[in-house]
């Protein structure tokens, strides 16, 4: 089996879980950013990893996503500074998904993830966003390493669905 493991990450969020994945996975394996990833073909899984942005997909991650091959098993990640479950990731996997309408999507995963301070200032000064600010700051110190634990399950959980 061989295995794609590539992120976007800009905090070093996304990164710190794709380590993670990585890290879990006993196949032949490579692990690269996103704009480093030349070909697709060739993989058994892909997993694909980005911070969630304003409800959705990074453009770097998005245009990479787009790229997928037909029929491709991939796996999404992300990180983001909301609760687990929450409205804000959903709504990025779901718009992953549509971009990869041709490939085999096994399953996503998503956890939080520090914010960047000057974002959380920005959004709490903002009385619209002053939640999603507040909400933002209990993220410190995420991923953590319970995070990171969900993470290397994730990827053996989708080894195992990629195998079937």
């Amino acid at each position: 089996m061989k295995v794609l493991v590539t992120y976007f990450s800009e905090t070093g969020n996304t990164k710190k879980v794709a380590n993670a994945i990585y890290e879990a996975i006993d196949f032949e394996k490579e692990i690269k950013p996103v704009q480093e990833v030349k070909k697709t073909e060739g993989y058994d899984i892909i997993f694909c990893g980005f911070p969630v942005h304003a409800h959705s997909v990074p453009s770097k991650a998005a245009d990479f996503i787009k790229q997928i091959p037909e029929g491709q098993k991939v796996a999404f990640f992300s990180t983001h500074g909301s609760l687990r479950g929450g409205q804000l990731p959903r709504q990025a996997f779901e718009h992953a998904i549509s971009l990869a309408i041709k490939a085999n999507v096994l399953g996503h995963f998503g956890t939080r993830g520090q914010v960047n301070p000057k974002v959380i200032d920005m959004l709490l000064k903002s009385p619209e966003h002053k939640a999603w600010g507040e909400e933002a700051q209990s993220a410190i110190g995420h991923p953590d390493a319970n995070d990171l634990s969900d993470a290397k399950t994730f990827a053996a959980e989708m080894i195992a669905k990629a195998r079937k």
